[in-house]
Formats: C-alpha cells, structure tokens, sequence
C-alpha cells in the first residue's frame, strides 16, 4: 500500500509521520469489522492513539506538540482510515479543533496553553457539540437551541447537542450556546463529567457505527466563568474551514482499502471457468483501471489544495471554492470506487464477514458530513459569477 503515497511524502519528517499512521491503521484494521458489529467505541484504538502521541500532534511544538500542518493531517488522516474509518473520523475532529484555532488565531495564548496542557499531559480528548436536531448542521449557520446564562459567576447551560462523535470517550466538549438573552452565541469548555451532563445512546446507524456520535444533554450544568472559550468578543476569522478536508482523507481513505481488497481478490480468485485469476478479464481490468483513475483525480486534487494551503498562506482567504470541491469530488468518487470494487468482488462483498460491505456502508457517511453537495455547487456557482463581475 504505501507505493500510494511515495509522490505525496516530501521529507524524512512526513515519512515519520506516515509510518506513525500505518502502524496504527494496520492495528486498528485487526478489529475494525467487530467494532462495527458491535457498535461500540473503539475504546482500544483510542489507548493505542494516545500512546502513540497522536492526540497531540497538531498542538504547537511550544505547548509540547508536533505542529503539523494542514498536508501532513490529511495524510495522516487518509492512511488511519484504511484500517478504520470511524476511529480517524472521530480523531480527526479532535485534531481539528486545534489546527483550526492555530490558523484562525482566534484562541489566546492562554487558553491554548490550557488546552493544549490537557492533550499533552492528560491525553485529555476533546470534540465540538454544535449540531442540534432544531438547526441541523452548524455549517448551515443556525443559532443553537443550547442557552447559557450567568448566575453568581457561574454558567448554567442547558441543552441537548446530536451527533457528539466520540460521546463515550469524551474528555471535554466545546459546547456552542445561545449567550443570555443578548442574541449572541459562543463555545464552552465542557468537563464530562460533570453534573447534569450525560450521554443518551442513540447512534444506531449503517455507517460509521464505531464514531459513536450520540446526543450529548446538559440540564443545568453548572460551569466556571472560564469555561466560555470563544465568545462575541473573540477574534474573528475570514479563513475557510481548511482543517475540514480531514473528512475527504476519511472516505478516500475507505476507498483505498476497498480498491486494495479488489485487487488482491482479483489477483488471488480463479475459478475454475477460467485458465487463471480473474485479473486476466478484460472487464475485470476496466473496473480496476476506472478505481485507479477516480483514486488519482480525486487524490491529487486533495493533496495539491493541501499544499497550497500550506505553501501560499496569504492566498487562504480565497481558497473557499477549492476545499469545498475537494470534499464534493473526493467523497463522490470514494463512493463511485467502493462500489465499483464491489462489482470486482461479486456476491461475496455482501457477506458480514467481508469488509467490503463495511466499506460500502461506512463511504455513504461522506456524503452527509459537511459541506453538503448542494451547497458547494451554490458556492461554486456564485463565485463564478462574482469572479465575472469584477473582470467586466
């Protein structure tokens, strides 16, 4: 497998990081089908990544972490996910989080401190709680139903967040809330375990089981006045959501796998209406050839606007059009792999103990995260004609 990203390591620190994230996909991969038989959390691939430092590395090497950037948590994040889509999904937020405030620079000194001394000297695991079953995806720009009001110095937040990846393996979460009555919302550092915070198991889907992203309720959750970690008077961003493309590397990533189990299957299945492996069919050859290009297109588009987010920073402000892209081409062609991979496998990708059908399943899932397909085709189409209006 790693011929797929020899073109995309640049240097000694990458092959480090790559040979970090194979040793742990491969681990995880031993028990990725049980995990979603079961649809637990994956609580030992978690112990694995926090022995492994993976928590940290995209907190500053000033507090302690690796720093990587934005092209290196991509790859990262590709490469866990052939061995389980799930565990990197859910990782992948948590790293998030902080790539997204270094490049936003919304955070203080301070509080990046303090976060950053949970991750490094508690393996402390952190994840967002913003969506809501009233407002749907926060991309859309809802104001949550959550509310915190300021009693005696101390927060009172109640409310009830959906899709809480990584619910039972939480540490902290950064709640978003209504503020008071004053219209306005923010993000609050939620222990949970707390009082008045639990979990209600509700996940029970096809895709992404191991993600656990249960509702996460809060009644009257009692909170330092520290908690409110970005608020009105925080700095504002105009950046996109770059660290987003964590979830195109995802379900690349579960292409991947099922273009390798297709071709080792052809490599290895001959029946006996056959002089040798079914690689040999002409229509078995399209199919593998048709995976191989999607994979290229949508891989080289990934890694190249990755890049260029790196490489050219004073060019991120106008870089929205393209990340969204690279989510809608790549998450579409995954799935366009997954099932073309399944036709090379036959009836026997539709067995339980195949994980041709986990990927089948789990690929789906990359078609609902955001941004959402429509969406990107709008911004695409008004950046088109914005873009006219200014050259006329």
């Amino acid at each position: 497998m790693n011929h797929l990203y020899n073109s995309f390591i640049k240097n000694d620190r990458q092959k480090q990081l790559f040979e970090l994230g194979s040793n742990l996909a491969n681990s995880f991969a031993t028990r990725a089908d049980q995990i979603d038989q079961e649809g637990r959390f994956p609580f030992e691939n978690f112990e694995e990544l926090k022995e492994s430092g993976y928590l940290s590395l995209t907190v500053q090497e000033k507090f302690g972490g690796k720093g990587i950037n934005l092209y290196e948590y991509v790859m990262l994040q590709e490469r866990l996910a052939t061995g389980d889509a799930a565990t990197a999904l859910s990782i992948g937020w948590h790293l998030g989080i902080i790539l997204e405030m270094r490049e936003e620079q919304i955070w203080t000194d301070q509080v990046f401190e303090r976060l950053s001394h949970l991750i490094v000297e508690e393996n402390a695991l952190f994840n967002r709680a913003a969506s809501e079953p009233a407002t749907g995806s926060p991309t859309r720009g809802g104001m949550p139903q959550t509310k915190a009001v300021l009693k005696k110095n101390k927060w009172i937040i109640s409310g009830r967040k959906s899709f809480t990846s990584m619910a039972p393996g939480l540490q902290y979460a950064l709640v978003s809330s209504q503020i008071g009555e004053t219209g306005e919302k923010g993000f609050f550092l939620v222990d949970m375990t707390a009082s008045g915070v639990t979990i209600e198991e509700n996940w029970d889907t096809m895709s992404m089981r191991g993600t656990r992203s249960d509702d996460l309720v809060l009644e009257n959750v009692e909170l330092p006045q520290d908690a409110l970690i970005e608020g009105p008077n925080s700095a504002k961003s105009e950046l996109p959501k770059a660290w987003l493309l964590h979830i195109p590397a995802c379900y690349l990533g579960v292409a991947i796998a099922a273009r390798n189990e297709a071709v080792s299957f052809a490599s290895h299945y001959s029946p006996n209406s056959l002089p040798g492996p079914i690689k040999e069919v002409p229509e078995v050859q399209r199919k593998i050839g048709e995976m191989e290009l999607e994979l290229m297109r949508a891989r080289e588009m990934m890694y190249s606007v990755a890049l260029r987010w790196v490489s050219e920073p004073d060019k991120r402000k106008e870089m929205g059009p393209e990340l969204a892209a690279v989510k809608h081409v790549a998450t579409n062609s995954a799935a366009n792999v997954v099932d073309m991979a399944m036709r090379v496998v036959g009836a026997r990708a539709l067995f339980k103990d195949n994980p041709m059908q986990r990927y089948y399943r789990d690929v789906r899932a990359g078609l609902h995260n955001p941004p959402m397909d429509d969406a990107v085709i709008s911004m695409l189409a008004s950046n088109a004609f914005s873009k006219f209006e200014e050259s006329s």
